[in-house]
């Protein structure tokens, strides 16, 4: 049996640009968009041609090979031509294949927003439609505050609807614009809609904020739309909009979408999904999320010891879709609640050799524990719990001796009477009976201290001197003024590899030094120095 075609639209470069915290470069911008179109992304929308420079110059020049650019922009304006409308023709003058315009369907907002009577807020989706179709660009009509408007007047909400198909658009896209809908509404008005306008015409644009977002757009699929539109990682203003990365994989992966639609994703390329939403968050500086589905870093992990052991016998037990379906990989992590189970498929993970009756697991499995006792948490510090268990276990090579440090912070007035702090560190490093000290200044005590202990460690510099501190967190562990203080870090080096440690102290130097030393160490470990 055939299966019906759904498109998707990805609207990160514009409505996701209102993200809080959001700026997109230039580059940043071609880059995403070729990333969407590799991935198979029927339509980027890449911005707002004449809203700004940054945008002016993004449609230039078209940046995808598959997928149709998609340029946004408002109707003409009432009171004058869709030929005369300054805004309509920076869309018209971009390199767009297709016209993305937003028209009003609730007629509370066409007299509030826009000042203009119900018909002429009709005329200018006919005009401007008209306008993108003869100019030979494909035409999408965005209607705004579409299910309020229903809600309110259905009568003129169907009536935009119909202008925009009527005057040749080739999707007319419902959106629930405060994100407030639910689905059950949403399935009902689409389903209403499509006796006016064909379903194969129909789109839905969901915003978040009632976390429905992507269950509206699975509703309005259900009703007969077939134009999804999102954002990769739920980017928009707001709460922001439909996940595309929680969209794609349920319409790939669960029968009841997969048996009945078809979309321009491939299950090949599926499996780059969590690298792609990765890459998009380094790019913006963002951390990931952790626990979003299909692609964060927890969605497939086990804590539980319990949990552990079922899902090692069968995957299926706790996992909903095969991890690697979407370049994700399953963890289970090593934490104060874990089991057997869970070091010995940590183990298998690392590449570490042992036997399940070793008795050594069981003393590795009682350090783990004690250490989390004391505020360690390796959940997140998968380089330390290595060294831990190759420490237990006798695996682990005794590079360098730490005989003390030092570390000296001063506040002073500088050359021009301007309050400073300074922040200088001193080690002595033992490397094989030969003493090594090092003194570095740095952006503070931390820094001083990481650049001083990679300034010379003998014959095991080489090793070493690609790594880069690339994050540093700390966190309270119990609190008031003798609160034990853990910390993490993360270092990369030039291979693109990541790695992430942990120290625990009183002291939030020592526990920093602490997770810095394991942070060398494991790089030469990884090296095989």
């Amino acid at each position: 049996m055939s299966r019906e075609r759904v498109t998707l639209l990805d609207t990160t470069l514009r409505d996701g640009a209102q993200t809080t915290g959001v700026d997109f470069s230039l580059d940043d911008k071609k880059q995403i968009a070729r990333l969407l179109d590799a991935l198979g992304i029927d339509y980027v929308e890449g911005g707002y041609p004449g809203a700004n420079p940054l945008d002016t110059e993004f449609f230039k020049a078209k940046p995808t090979k598959a997928a149709r650019f998609a340029a946004f922009g408002m109707t003409k304006r009432a009171g004058r031509s869709a030929a005369n409308d300054p805004g309509v023709a920076a869309l018209l003058d971009s390199a767009a294949d297709t016209i993305v315009y937003v028209a009003k369907a609730w007629d509370y907002q066409v007299r509030v927003a826009l000042g203009c009577t119900l018909e002429e807020n009709l005329g200018g989706i006919e005009e401007s439609v008209k306008a993108a179709v003869a100019a030979g660009r494909e035409a999408i009509v965005d209607c705004e505050h579409f299910f309020d408007g229903f809600k309110d007047n259905p009568d003129y909400a169907l009536a935009c609807a119909e202008a925009a198909h009527a005057a040749g658009a080739r999707w007319v896209v419902l959106c629930d614009t405060n994100g407030g809908s639910l689905p059950h509404e949403i399935e009902e008005i689409v389903r209403a809609v499509t006796k006016k306008v064909p379903g194969a015409k129909l789109g839905i644009h969901a915003h978040n904020d009632t976390e429905q977002a992507v269950a509206n757009s699975f509703a309005a699929l259900r009703g007969g739309a077939r134009q999804i539109h999102g954002a990769l990682n739920g980017l928009g203003e707001r709460c922001g909009n439909a996940n595309l990365c929680s969209i794609i994989p349920t319409l790939l992966l669960k029968p009841e979408f997969s048996e009945k639609f078809e979309i321009g994703v491939t299950l090949e390329s599926l499996r780059g999904l969590s690298k792609l939403s990765h890459t998009l968050d380094e790019l913006l500086n963002r951390a990931p999320d952790r626990h979003a589905p299909y692609v964060g870093a927890s969605a497939f992990a086990t804590k539980a010891g319990i949990h552990a052991s079922a899902v090692m016998k069968d995957p299926r037990t706790y996992e909903h879709v095969p991890p690697e379906s979407v370049g994700n990989s399953r963890r289970v992590l090593v934490s104060d609640q874990a089991g057997k189970s869970n070091i010995l498929a940590e183990l298998e993970r690392l590449g570490v050799a042992v036997a399940k009756d070793d008795p050594r697991v069981m003393r590795l499995l009682e350090a783990v524990k004690d250490k989390e006792a004391q505020g360690y948490a390796y959940e997140g510090a998968d380089a330390s719990f290595e060294l831990l268990a190759r420490r237990v276990l006798g695996h682990a090579p005794n590079y360098f001796e730490v005989e003390r440090f030092r570390v000296d912070v001063e506040r002073r007035h500088n050359a021009q009477g301007a309050l400073e702090t300074f922040s200088e560190a001193t080690v002595r490093v033992n490397v094989d009976g030969q003493s090594f000290i090092s003194a570095a200044e740095g952006n503070g005590p931390v820094n001083a201290l990481d650049l001083a202990l990679r300034k010379d460690l003998g014959k095991y510099q080489k090793y070493i001197d690609d790594i880069e501190l690339l994050d540093f967190r700390v966190r309270v562990f119990q609190g008031g003024t003798d609160a034990v203080t853990r910390v993490l870090v993360e270092f990369g080096d030039g291979k693109g590899e990541t790695w992430s440690t942990v120290g625990v102290s009183a002291n939030l130097i020592d526990a920093s030094f602490q997770a810095l030393l394991d942070a060398i160490d494991y790089k030469l470990l990884k090296e095989g120095a």
